[in-house]
């Protein structure tokens, strides 16, 4: 274990929503929910204002609308909150080399591998961390949490437990005094599942389950999961710092607004998810060798096929042949809700196989259940790089709901982001649609703004930018013209203070 606080892990706060509320004079202070729009969509994020009234990540839209119905619904705008990412992580980097993104809004950043590591102290780590606060809102108009400890497992708790826009540094030796009282589902690896083995035996909290005898959490839960659940319970944690992070596979994956029946529009589906899902198997300089096919069925049920090839690809027409070839395997009568294409087990380098036989195959199934508890954290990267087609959701960011991993914390996937540029908006992947709520726009005479919602042949816009006053809403038909899709404006324009607050 280290002996100094020199591990940094920073969270921006509730990251998507907050962006939009700067974006928009006119939302800040008042409760914003960003994610899908259709009747399938599901929570991304939502504001602090909003989640006073139950809203939260992976919850159906259709929930959050119930719960909060005078929230502001607005698609995702990934394009924006790369931006912002961007810049944070700038700052990051000038802190020390050694940053790990977990998330366009998450990293851990190692202090003592920085320009200022030689002999920094905990007065020292913290100096640099209200700095790295401050700098973050003059760049961004944003907060961010921050936690400052000796290991990655106590910095990421400090973070939460700092939220929103605070600061929490845990001195080396006092690691205790956070840890014990908390419940045991805050620490790394203690799902749903594990929360309800230790329950049974008398295990609720982080210092209950470090006076636990570790021989019998090994035969609970086996040689490395006990061990290890009973060294993050005693704060003990020596992962490093990692920059760069290998992916393990690229995935897209679109739930559809109505259930797909018809075989040729499957088929026309899969051609698009497979070329999208080489787009960025290629933008990342990377081929595959298991080619992954999911299909979630009009009860819920998910059924996954793959394919290992012979050797790794990154050619369209094998990935496309492989991809129809295992949905024939599959009987979808009743439809489809959800279609996803998939490459694994990457290399960095394609070669082709001359008579494009498969070496073998695995074939697995994952039981059904309800569809905001079973979006996958892996695919946060994927939700960054297309809106899904007919809804636009996304995978949830920063507090989604799923079951922690000994790697990393539950909310984050580590590759959120690594393949390629996000595009622009596009509304055709949107469905019919051609503007949806909180889509950049600008008219030839009003200039910049965004959209509030459309409607029977009418679109209503407010114009407002990042440093103006809450703006005028204007109507006008959906086909003007004078209005066309725009991209993000800056937050803080170079040069400038962050942005007037919800008060000023």
């Amino acid at each position: 274990m280290r002996q100094k606080p020199g591990i940094l892990h920073l969270d921006m706060d509730a990251f998507y929503a907050s962006v939009e509320q700067a974006a928009k004079p006119s939302l800040r202070g008042k409760p914003v929910v960003v994610g899908g729009v259709g009747g399938r969509g599901v929570v991304a994020t939502a504001s602090y204002e909003a989640r006073r009234f139950g809203v939260r990540s992976a919850m159906p839209t259709a929930e959050a609308r119930r719960r909060c119905p005078n929230a502001a619904f607005l698609i995702p705008r990934f394009t924006a909150y790369r931006d912002v990412s961007e810049r944070v992580m700038g700052l990051l980097g000038q802190l020390s080399p050694l940053v790990e993104p977990l998330s366009l809004d998450e990293a851990f950043v190692d202090l003592e591998a920085g320009p200022h590591g030689e002999g920094l102290d905990t007065a020292g780590a913290t100096e640099l961390a209200v700095r790295l606060r401050a700098d973050i809102r003059a760049a961004t108009g944003l907060t961010a949490s921050v936690g400052l400890a000796t290991s990655k497992l106590v910095a990421k708790i400090a973070s939460e437990a700092a939220k929103p826009d605070g600061l929490v540094v845990v001195p080396p030796g006092e690691e205790h005094a956070l840890l014990d009282p908390l419940p045991v589902r805050a620490l790394w690896g203690v799902g749903p599942a594990t929360a309800e083995h230790l329950r049974k035996v008398g295990i609720t909290t982080i210092g209950e389950l470090g006076a636990a005898d570790p021989d019998e959490l090994v035969r609970m839960f086996g040689q490395a999961h006990g061990r290890g659940l009973h060294d993050h319970a005693l704060g003990i944690d020596d992962r490093p710092v990692v920059a760069e992070r290998d992916a393990k596979s690229v995935s897209v994956e679109d739930t559809f607004e109505v259930d797909l029946v018809d075989r040729a529009r499957v088929s026309a589906e899969l051609d698009r998810l497979a070329a999208r899902c080489v787009e960025r198997l290629r933008a990342a300089g990377r081929s595959g060798r298991t080619v992954v096919v999911k299909m979630r069925r009009y009860d819920f049920s998910t059924l996954t096929r793959s394919e290992t090839l012979r050797a790794p690809t990154d050619d369209l027409a094998v990935v496309r042949e492989t991809v129809h070839r295992l949905a024939a395997q599959v009987d979808f009568t009743g439809g489809l809700r959800l279609l996803g294409v998939g490459v694994a087990s990457l290399a960095d380098f394609a070669q082709q196989d001359l008579f494009g036989e498969v070496a073998g195959a695995e074939v697995g199934f994952a039981g059904g259940g309800d569809e905001a508890a079973d979006l996958e954290v892996g695919k946060a990267a994927d939700a960054a790089a297309a809106p899904a087609a007919g809804t636009g959701e996304p995978a949830p960011d920063e507090e989604a709901a799923a079951e922690p991993s000994p790697e990393h914390s539950p909310e984050h996937n580590p590759e959120d982001g690594a393949y390629g540029p996000v595009p622009v908006f596009h509304p055709g992947r949107f469905g019919n649609a051609k503007w949806l709520p909180g889509q950049d726009v600008t008219h030839t005479a009003y200039g910049p703004g965004w959209v509030q919602g459309s409607g029977v042949g009418r679109v209503t816009v407010r114009f407002e930018t990042p440093g103006s006053p809450p703006g005028r809403v204007r109507t006008f038909p959906v086909d003007d013209p004078d209005l066309t899709a725009s991209a993000p404006l800056p937050l803080v324009a170079e040069g400038e203070g962050e942005p007037p607050t919800a008060e000023g």
